[in-house]
């Protein structure tokens, strides 16, 4: 297992991905929420709270968890790359075992999820401090509470990349892979949290359930507050949440596994 775990970092590291993933992380991260706190959340187009309150400096950090499906997408790249350029067949050849193989990929891209939630859970704790610092504030959330969010935030961004490698090992094609992992998570998601009745699933969609355990709840009560009639149940707590999302890990394992001990080499 080991030798497998240490090519697959070989293979990560010998291409580009890993060090556009990272920037991407920092940017997805700090970038939204570091030029809402330099022009000052107050000043936004609808206002918002203040950095200087726990519901300001929740509210930035909040606009990270919406690109969620960022590291997915990785994921899902990641391992689509491998039969588009055919490499994959080469890696069964010379080795056999399979299963080995395939759970390498899965270790080291939730290693690889979880150095991109941090890197993005930094670059957007910084941005808050630091646009609470640029306007004299003192940030509205003690570090104590700060860092045990960004940890979970960090926790989510590593299951969502193991989500993608399991959309990638079913799908095998980019294109379609790519736009199930886009059509789900920027799209379909928020249309089910939309329909009365149906937006009762939403609390255990992957979506519901990072909003449990994150606490970024946001998107439920903007939409709460527009539309009672429509709005989704209220969510897990954390603990649920991350409960549901470990559950949406292991079926992803067991797919990203599965599906490749089943199929030809093409």
């Amino acid at each position: 297992m080991i030798p497998f775990v240490r090519g697959e970092f070989r293979r990560l590291f010998a291409t580009r991905l890993v060090w556009w993933s990272l920037l991407t992380a920092a940017l997805c991260g700090g970038l939204l929420p570091g030029l809402i706190a330099v022009i000052g959340p107050e000043n936004a187009n609808p206002p918002l709270p203040g950095l200087d309150t726990g519901a300001g400096v929740e509210m930035l950090l909040s606009l990270t968890s919406v690109l969620l499906f960022v590291p997915a997408l990785i994921g899902t790249v990641a391992i689509t790359s491998e039969y588009r350029h055919r490499t994959v067949g080469t890696t069964f050849l010379l080795a056999p075992r399979r299963v080995g193989v395939v759970l390498a990929k899965l270790v080291v891209y939730a290693l690889f999820g979880l150095a991109y939630g941090m890197i993005a859970s930094a670059s957007a704790a910084a941005a808050v401090a630091g646009g609470a610092a640029l306007h004299g504030e003192t940030l509205g959330m003690p570090w104590s509470e700060l860092v045990p969010l960004l940890v979970r935030l960090a926790l989510a961004a590593a299951i969502y990349m193991i989500i993608g490698v399991a959309i990638g090992a079913l799908a095998r094609h980019q294109l379609i892979a790519i736009g199930v992992t886009l059509g789900y998570f920027y799209v379909l998601e928020y249309v089910l949290m939309l329909i009365p009745g149906v937006n009762t699933v939403y609390p255990f969609l992957p979506g519901g359930a990072t909003a449990a355990l994150t606490d970024f709840t946001f998107l439920r009560d903007a939409l709460s507050a527009e539309l009672p009639a429509a709005a989704p149940p209220a969510g897990l707590t954390p603990l649920g949440g991350g409960i549901v999302l470990l559950a949406y890990a292991a079926v992803a394992i067991v797919v990203a596994i599965a599906a490749p001990l089943r199929r030809d080499l093409r």
